[in-house]
């Protein structure tokens, strides 16, 4: 029993642990209430809002990135569009910088959110918040900064509902671990302005191991072609680090159809390229581009740009390959592309149940590029469990079977989303359709070769050339079933009604 007893000076001692201890908890909850936190504004609205989900998206997007140049980055040129569009191009540019190490990351952000003016908005708070937790300010080089750039406040409203500066942060986090950030806002796009400040930026980070990332996405609106050629010609004025040429062609580039904004972030941009200069950072590199009606989740009628561009060290050039690229000749479908497609839609289904984004499908010409119709159709354990196509010969196969993978996996209304403990037992079947063609009648259709549309009364169903022999139908039984599924009556097909064969090429997983 006297070993369960404590003795005056123990009961003491064990008295004063449990005072020091409430002290420490409660200095620490003072602490922490005191920290002033930047909150997330667009988690589970430009990427997805769990920390699993994101971490793992970051690595897919590094996993699709192109190739590693070999020399380390000093300035990045990022978009800042949702990560179902941008997320890719974005990924390009990290991916150069992700086998380096630095000791800050300076964001120069778009302001999308406050009234425009020649100054440059930092946060006077201690960290910002993500989903994967926080990334703190670094105090001491942003005080630097702030002491050299003329026109710096602090103006943490401007901070506040931004989002051109949170999008890049899950990347940071997850590529370079703790390092500190200092995010910027920069007020206007006023190139004089901006020039000035990146040429004080580019002194105050004089012997700091520091990247800096100028956040802006190119032209906002006009049609696929015309942001193809208004955005190849911002880039490369970017590559001349020329602030005068890149405000003419800012300028001359808003002048085209469409073309509302040829880069929100020309401010960032032309502070980064002319911090680059002064750090001697001029070997400017496109890495990538595409638009959004270039991805899974757009379309091609009003667009927005996207371009990754990297800043290193070594003799001033400007490498424009990229953007130069001429796509191969779309030649025969063959053994390949089935292959090919075959892939995407397998990665596109996976990437999403993983880390819920969207990869890019990197199209350069070849059979993939020319417009045409498919469907996708998902088995599981020869059950069907999801069949979606595009009939339209407006986009490119390639993202029709993305798109359409997606579309069978997740939105079929006949069956509940593909969840990822089903994802190993689904089989993937491609039809590649040719153009429809209009029949006079039910006589035209012949079973096992065509795929076959009714029309009646505004209604509308198809069925692929593979269903009737699978199913055992007769022609007329493919018929009543095909108005069935129109929501029509069994015989309807007898008369009034539009008639449209089509032909597919049918491959599968093996």
């Amino acid at each position: 029993m006297r070993l369960l007893r404590l003795s005056r000076e123990g009961r003491l001692e064990l008295k004063m642990k449990k005072t020091i201890l409430l002290a420490l908890v409660f200095l620490t909850m003072m602490g922490a209430g005191t920290m002033k936190i930047r909150e997330s504004c667009v988690a589970g609205k430009f990427y997805v809002n769990d920390s699993t989900k994101l971490a793992r998206g970051v690595e897919i997007f590094l996993g699709e990135a192109v190739p590693q140049k070999g020399v380390k980055p000093r300035g990045l040129i990022l978009p800042h569009a949702g990560w179902a569009f941008s997320g890719q191009i974005a990924a390009d540019g990290f991916s150069q910088a992700a086998s380096y190490s630095y000791d800050a990351v300076v964001i120069l952000g778009t302001n999308h959110t406050v009234y425009p003016s020649n100054r440059l908005y930092f946060h006077d708070g201690d960290a910002f918040k993500i989903p994967l937790g926080l990334l703190y300010i670094d105090k001491e080089l942003q005080k630097k900064i702030m002491s050299r750039c003329e026109g710096s406040e602090f103006n943490a409203a401007a901070h506040q509902r931004e989002h051109s500066i949170e999008v890049q942060l899950p990347f940071i986090k997850k590529i370079f671990g703790d390092v500190r950030i200092v995010p910027v806002i920069v007020g206007s796009s006023d190139a004089a302005f901006a020039e000035e400040a990146g040429k004080a930026l580019g002194k105050a980070l004089a012997g700091r191991n520091a990247l800096v990332i100028a956040s802006s996405d190119l032209s906002h609106y006009p049609g696929y072609a015309a942001a193809r050629r208004s955005d190849i010609e911002a880039m490369k004025s970017f590559l001349s680090m020329d602030a005068g040429k890149i405000a003419a062609t800012m300028k001359k580039c808003e002048t085209s159809p469409g073309v509302e904004t040829a880069a929100c972030g020309a401010g960032p941009i032309t502070m980064l390229v002319s911090a680059m200069k002064e750090m001697g950072a001029e070997k400017a590199v496109a890495l990538s581009y595409a638009n959004s009606g270039d991805t899974v989740m757009g379309d091609t009628s009003k667009v927005v740009g996207y371009g990754a561009v990297m800043f290193s060290e070594g003799t001033a050039s400007a490498d424009s390959t990229v953007l130069d690229e001429k796509p191969r000749e779309t030649g025969a479908f063959g053994e390949a592309d089935k292959q090919e497609l075959l892939k995407l839609a397998r990665r596109s289904i996976r990437d999403y149940i993983e880390g819920e984004v969207f990869t890019l499908p990197r199209i350069n010409g070849g059979a993939l590029s020319r417009k045409q119709g498919a469907f996708v159709t998902l088995t599981k354990k020869g059950d069907l469990r999801g069949c979606i196509g595009h009939m339209a010969e407006d986009t490119p196969l390639g993202v029709v079977v993305a798109k359409m993978a997606l579309a069978a996996a997740f939105d079929d209304d006949r069956f509940y989303p593909l969840q990822q403990s089903e994802f190993k037992d689904i089989e993937i079947e491609i039809s590649v359709l040719t153009p429809l063609k209009q029949v006079p009648g039910p006589a035209d259709i012949v079973i096992g070769r065509d795929g076959t549309v009714i029309e009646k009364g505004g209604r509308r169903a198809v069925f692929l050339p593979q269903v009737a022999p699978e199913e055992g139908w007769s022609r007329d039984e493919m018929l009543q079933h095909l108005c069935a599924k129109a929501g029509l009556p069994e015989d309807c097909y007898k008369s009034g009604c539009k008639f449209y064969t089509f032909q597919a090429i049918v491959f599968k997983e093996k």
